[in-house]
């Protein structure tokens, strides 16, 4: 697991609204378009993989959220140990998905880090850096989008109407952070 430290070091809480690190959480990214691929996928996860734009399924530990037609994000519902970097999941999709040519799986872990926001004002502050219209996604449980937050990329996974994870790369995180300190002190 790689060390580093964290854009936010304890938890920030503004006007109705929290935000908080979830680390760490194994995120794998993987890829595949064929029915076999689907099948291995579905029974190596214990779950569907969603097939509609900007939606996500998941189970008692799993999520998978959509990212394109053959490209889904699977986090895990619960923190991992931060001593290791090896996930029995991403040995099985690997032995099931790309050893067998049906896919790519891929870890994501350090790539990303994913901040928890809760609150009634989540969306009034994505308002102020986003050109995303957040009117239908606030209203759908599980649904997600990958849009521009302050000019940086971000994914975005509600779990409903005042929570959702927000995944940033990692390099841009202190930036983001500096701007979400800024614009929601002024809620």
């Amino acid at each position: 697991m790689l060390n580093y430290n964290p854009p936010i070091k304890e938890d920030k809480n503004y006007n109705d609204l929290s935000i908080k690190v979830i680390s760490p959480i194994m995120k794998l990214n993987i890829r595949g378009k064929t029915r076999e691929f689907f099948t291995s996928a579905g029974k190596s996860l214990n779950m569907v993989l969603p097939t509609e734009a900007n939606t996500s399924s998941s189970n008692d530990t799993l999520t998978s959220i959509w990212l394109s037609p053959d490209e889904w994000m699977i986090i895990s519902n619960d923190v991992v140990e931060k001593d290791t970097n090896k996930y029995k999941l991403e040995e099985i999709l690997f032995n099931s998905l790309s050893k067998v040519n049906l896919g790519a799986v891929i870890d994501v872990s350090d790539q990303f880090i994913m901040l928890e926001l809760k609150g009634k004002n989540i969306y009034e502050l994505f308002s102020l850096g986003s050109p995303f219209n957040f009117d239908e996604f606030r209203k759908k449980k599980d649904s997600t989008t990958q849009t521009l937050l302050n000019k940086i990329d971000v994914i975005i996974h509600q779990k409903t109407e005042e929570s959702v994870n927000l995944f940033v790369r990692r390099s841009f995180s202190e930036h983001l952070m500096s701007w979400i300190n800024d614009a929601a002190s002024r809620l």
